[in-house]
């Protein structure tokens, strides 16, 4: 079997080992459309089910074999035939069909699992892999709960396995028990005491019983192993497995001279969708897909990004499928942080007075905690607030409509220090007022699209407005709020002037 010896095949067992945790059941569909995603991910093998263990994930790995091409199929069994025949039968259609089977390692397993010996486990693990090459030529073995084992009776089994027909050893921490350098050391020792260990692939299967499944993982690469099976977003059993993310983007971030073959933008992608179908929240500081992942509070933090994104930053965020990194505004942001918004809203920010907006945004900080641009938007409306040096003020504003009366606006706005005033009709209040700024402003301007939402519900709510205008062959946008619909219009129309004078 001829492999490249610097590629890391990913395993992902995201359908079979993610799908046994409580509450995560999906239905054929959904594991479909979740391996056509793991297909264009870059997954090299997708470990489809446990078809003995019911009709619907037999059902399962049959329809994935005739909806995947790439892939290998894997399918999981005991070290029963019976198990075998249900499992082949299940990949009679995967274009690259692979039977997992196996069977435990360590002593606990044997004496209190099997309630067995050595000897007879042994026999078992021969005759279950000489049994699935009946079937298939790819046959993985998994010695389950190798963490614990006896390093030279694991040796002595997965010798066995191998010249019996396995192509790849899959070498189980099952109880995330071990330590990093336990683990790469097992690994080493296979590597060290198998005489046909170059005709398998070492594979690891690591959990996070005690949180260190990716360091196993990569303890393992590093000695020797070139396929990893994990999950996306690290689900499985108790604590969890491999979180193929982090795997993937260690071996992408440091320089180890090994690669695989994933595509590393569609982790954003395929991480909800797994923690969607599957009801399964992404905890926000996870490492590659958390919401926090690529969030920076910290004034220090984001002063030290903002001037260059690698102070901060080790993953460019578009590398996993962002669009960019977030810089949280809290009341431990600095002004670099408020300057970077406020131009994000489109504001100049030589017109604007830093420090003044700077101390009113520390007041709103200390009591909302996290601001966002609502908020921000909010406080640069505030009429106490000379946002712009040389913007248009709105000093006046006095409606008048009814049932039996024409819409009419009368206005007052200050440009330059110099007032002036100007009354209009429309048919509305809010077209009146635009139309009375107009008069005023003179200058071609084309109204794009105006939007009216409540920030938080109720009668007596701030609404905030969105104007989009066109002037010169340019749109832009301004915001307004008021608990008064018609004077958020007047100040987002004006918003939005501001910007292009």
């Amino acid at each position: 079997m001829i492999h490249d010896p610097n590629k890391v095949y990913i395993f992902d067992t995201t359908l079979r080992d993610g799908e046994q945790v409580p509450g995560c059941q999906l239905d054929t569909n959904q594991k479909i459309e979740i391996a056509k995603a793991l297909e264009l991910l870059g997954v090299d093998v997708i470990e489809a089910g446990f078809p003995i263990s019911s009709p619907g994930d037999f059902q399962s790995v049959v329809e994935l074999s005739k909806a995947i091409k790439n892939p290998t199929i894997c399918a999981l069994t005991r070290a029963i035939k019976g198990d075998i025949d249900v499992a082949a039968e299940s990949l009679k259609y995967a274009k690259y069909p692979r039977i997992h089977t196996g069977i435990g390692a360590s002593d606990m397993h044997i004496q209190y699992k099997f309630n067995s010996t050595r000897e007879k486990i042994l026999e078992r693990a021969v005759e279950a892999v000489k049994y699935a090459k009946k079937f298939v030529e790819d046959v993985e073995f998994y010695a389950e709960d190798a963490g614990r084992a006896d390093n030279a009776f694991l040796a002595q089994m997965i010798e066995a396995v191998i010249a019996a027909g396995a192509t790849v050893v899959n070498i189980p921490d099952t109880n995330g028990y071990c330590l990093p350098d336990q683990y790469g050391s097992k690994i080493l020792y296979l590597k060290e005491n198998v005489k046909n260990i170059d005709q398998a692939i070492i594979s690891v299967h690591c959990h996070n019983d005690l949180g260190v499944a990716t360091a196993n993982s990569i303890a393992g690469v590093l000695n020797g192993a070139r396929q990893i099976e994990c999950t996306i977003n690290g689900i499985g059993e108790r604590a969890g497995n491999t979180a193929l993310e982090e795997v993937s983007m260690i071996l992408k971030t440091h320089a180890l001279g090994l690669h695989t073959g994933i595509n590393s933008k569609y982790f954003t992608e395929i991480s909800g969708m797994v923690s969607r179908m599957m009801h399964m929240p992404v905890q926000p500081n996870k490492a590659i897909v958390g919401k926090n992942a690529f969030a920076h509070s910290s004034g220090i933090h984001q002063d030290g990004f903002l001037k260059h994104r690698e102070n901060y930053e080790i993953i460019n965020p578009e590398d996993v499928g962002l669009n960019s990194a977030d810089i949280i505004l809290t009341a431990r942001s600095g002004r670099h942080a408020l300057k970077h918004h406020l131009e994000r809203l489109d504001y100049d920010i030589e017109k604007i007075n830093i420090d003044d907006v700077y101390e009113r945004f520390l007041v709103l900080a200390d009591e909302k905690k996290d601001i966002t641009d609502d908020d921000l938007l909010f406080l640069m409306s505030d009429g106490e607030i000379e946002s712009y040096k040389n913007g248009y003020k709105l000093n006046l504003l006095q409606v008048v409509c009814g049932d039996q009366a024409k819409p009419t606006a009368n206005i007052k706005l200050q440009y330059e220090g110099v007032e002036k005033e100007a009354k209009a009709e429309g048919n509305g209040p809010v077209d009146a007022t635009i139309n009375a700024i107009v008069s005023i402003i003179d200058k071609d301007i084309t109204l794009k699209e105006f939007t009216i939402q409540a920030m938080h519900g109720g009668s007596d709510d701030v609404s905030k407005v969105n104007m989009k205008v066109d002037y010169e062959g340019k749109s832009f946008v301004g915001f307004g709020f008021s608990t008064d619909i018609v004077k958020a219009s007047a100040n987002a129309y004006l918003d939005a002037i501001n910007k292009f004078l």
